[in-house]
């Protein structure tokens, strides 16, 4: 029987950690500020602010919420977070993505002070995780770190492959799982004989973006594997990237979608927020 690793307890028991840490904080007269920052109404991204308002709620983080039309001009937008990058009473800065079009994602993240980068996208943040700098780290890669470990998992010396090379998910986590000696392959696309490849994982690390991808072929028998893809099948129901049922038998742990890798990463974004102040 595989373990399924239950990311939805794992972040609670994470939020109930930092909620003592922010207490403390409050004593000695420290209160943390999260700005969040919404362009437009997107569905997906409401959702997902108003979880990350939930999380600042329950751990005592303060949320500062900026719901800004969609026609607002980049030049607006960047001027709002250099008056926020400037106030002491603000810790962290998020800007929910993606961005209506005429806005550049890019030159967005820039603006952001990387002392106040909490979703660890700034490139001076991704340059000290490069060189094992102190500095954020990727909600997500961070978040599935945080999974492995408090379930029982070594990653010294274990054979991992990430499938993705994104710069918010697969770049990131092979570069956390070298940091705790784990042996990298990171596959993507152009990837040759990728069922192969995957085949050498003891933990393989899916994030490809593309529904079910990964079947039992693609699973050494007791790897562990974690499905970081969120989408909805033809019935509206959530899946991840890995055909559950599929690989279920065939791996030793497995995080199940919803449920898994996705509640670490407001956690971990918590974290980093909490981390901000000192």
């Amino acid at each position: 029987m595989a373990q399924v690793i239950d990311g939805k307890a794992i972040s609670a028991q994470i939020k109930e950690e930092l909620k003592e840490k922010v207490a403390k904080l409050k004593a000695e007269g420290k209160e943390i500020s999260l700005a969040v920052i919404q362009v437009g109404n997107d569905p997906a991204s409401s959702v997902y602010v108003n979880n990350k308002k939930k999380a600042c709620e329950f751990i005592g983080i303060r949320s500062l919420a900026y719901e800004l039309e969609e026609s607002i001009s980049e030049k607006e937008l960047v001027e709002l977070i250099e008056q926020l990058n400037e106030k002491e009473d603000v810790h962290g800065i998020l800007v929910q993505l993606p961005l209506p079009a005429h806005i550049d994602e890019d030159k967005i993240i820039k603006t952001i002070s990387p002392l106040k980068d909490v979703d660890g996208f700034h490139p001076q943040s991704v340059g000290a995780l490069c060189i094992g700098q102190k500095g954020f780290v990727s909600c997500t890669p961070a978040g599935i770190i945080q999974l492995l470990k408090r379930s029982g998992i070594e990653i010294a010396g274990k054979e991992c492959v990430v499938i993705g090379r994104s710069n918010i998910v697969g770049k990131p986590m092979g570069i956390l799982m070298l940091r705790e000696n784990a042996t990298v392959t990171i596959a993507h696309s152009k990837t040759k004989n990728l069922k192969e490849v995957c085949k050498r994982a003891d933990i393989l690390i899916a994030a490809v973006g593309k529904p079910k991808m990964i079947t039992g072929e693609y699973v050494k028998e007791g790897a562990v594997v974690i499905d970081v893809g969120i989408h909805r099948n033809e019935n509206n129901k959530l899946c991840g990237d890995v055909d559950y049922e599929d690989v279920y038998p065939h791996c030793s742990a497995i995080t199940p979608v919803p449920g898994g890798v996705g509640p670490m990463t407001i956690a971990m974004l918590m974290n980093n927020c909490v981390e901000s102040v000192q």
